[in-house]
């Protein structure tokens, strides 16, 4: 069974050429600095032409089995989506995974309670 993180933006008014540039930007940022490279997934924008109406953003994020990969891979990519969410102003954004809405914060934006802990992220590490 698998768990992935889920992130779309709504608003009427399509994206403008400044912000699909912005989005471009994080998105090869997010590449760049992925921490585990092709060996994950990382964040994926599916194809605008996929998207409902009113949706001008969406993808997701399937999250890795291993448990020492997990919270490394959730704030890269929330830190990402938080990038985005910034990038396009006037959007109703939903992050969540299943049923569990990822809150936001606008100084950190989205976290989890726990995904920088260096404790934590070790002791995941030797399950």
């Amino acid at each position: 069974m698998s768990v992935s993180l889920y992130y779309s933006a709504r608003r009427e008014q399509p994206l403008t050429e400044a912000e699909t540039a912005s989005v471009e930007r994080v998105v090869t940022a997010h590449m760049a600095s992925f921490p585990y490279g092709g060996e994950e997934e990382c964040l994926y924008l599916y194809p605008p032409d996929s998207a409902d109406e009113g949706e001008i953003l969406a993808g997701s994020t399937k999250l890795p089995l291993d448990p020492g990969r997990l919270l490394p891979v959730i704030a890269s990519v929330l830190d990402s989506v938080s990038e985005l969410r910034r990038a396009v102003k006037g959007a109703r954004w939903r992050v969540h995974s299943d049923d569990l809405d990822v809150p936001w914060d606008e100084t950190e934006g989205y976290a989890l309670p726990g995904m920088r802990d260096p404790d934590l992220i070790a002791e995941l590490g030797t399950l």
